[in-house]
């Protein structure tokens, strides 16, 4: 990381700004909203970009594993040339960005970021040299220096087997419905894509056929059967497992074999 913003000749400040009163002294010495992701509230900005001064601000607070993954997607916008020079511009005016344009550039800054951290192919590599169970990606975002929650995405976006990761939020008690948690993200494979489609779940409660994965009274849930139908209206044994991270709970399904037919064609 250090070698990453040497290179692009890019500090990160030392002295963090990412208090509503020091965010607010800082954005007042600034013709605009320095990054443009000032969408909703001061408490939300994680990262800001200062292209007037080769400087990024990351919100200490952050763990370290998605202080990397910001370092890396605010020097994205510092290395991406039309970033930079739009950033520049936008800084010594009073004018602001586009909304489409600026989700445009927070989706390229991302890719930036995703590419660097999982060195391009590298990380795909790895995974495929691994088992397919939920440790894998857990250990290579050891490896690449992410998230387990990032990493897990990785996993599921560009691995060549069928698999999907759901991001849930936290388990949830609801009176009368019990455990439940919402889908805050699916993350499929391509070949699952083809295979099953794109799952269109929005929360998953002890009734769903992956609420027995939910990790209740416990950080991880061993790999358990579970029965996916696919697109053709054929049935397939998967394994599932779950891990809590304590910020949200990631689910991991692969198909291992499969089963007979779910249409009986009779005779006539």
């Amino acid at each position: 990381m250090a070698e990453i913003l040497d290179a692009a000749d890019l500090k990160v400040a030392h002295a963090s700004i990412f208090d509503p009163a020091r965010m607010l002294a800082f954005l007042r010495g600034k013709a605009s909203d320095v990054t443009y992701k000032l969408k909703s509230a001061v408490s939300k900005v994680f990262g800001l970009y200062d292209a007037a001064e080769n400087l990024i601000h990351i919100d200490p607070s952050v763990p370290l594993a998605r202080q990397t993954f910001l370092k890396l997607h605010e020097a994205g916008h510092h290395e991406l040339p039309a970033h930079k020079r739009t950033f520049r511009f936008f800084q010594d005016c009073e004018q602001t960005l586009a909304p489409e344009i600026a989700d445009l550039f927070e989706r390229e800054a991302n890719n930036f970021a995703r590419f660097v951290l999982f060195q391009g192919q590298r990380y795909a590599e790895c995974a495929a040299d691994s088992p397919m169970a939920l440790k894998t990606p857990m250990g290579l975002a050891k490896q690449f220096g992410s998230s387990i929650y990032a990493s897990c995405r990785e996993y599921a976006r560009t691995h060549h087997k069928a698999c999907v990761v759901y991001v849930l939020e936290r388990i949830s008690f609801a009176e009368g419905h019990g455990a439940e948690a919402a889908v805050r993200r699916v993350e499929p494979s391509p070949s699952y894509i083809n295979q099953f489609g794109q799952p269109a779940d929005t929360v998953i409660t002890l009734d769903h056929p992956l609420g027995k994965i939910l990790p209740i009274g416990r950080r991880m849930t061993k790999p358990t059967p579970v029965v996916i139908t696919d697109l053709n209206g054929d049935l397939h044994e998967c394994l599932a497992e779950a891990f809590d991270t304590t910020w949200n709970v990631l689910l991991l399904v692969y198909p291992v074999r499969s089963l007979a037919s779910s249409t009986v064609i009779l005779n006539p």
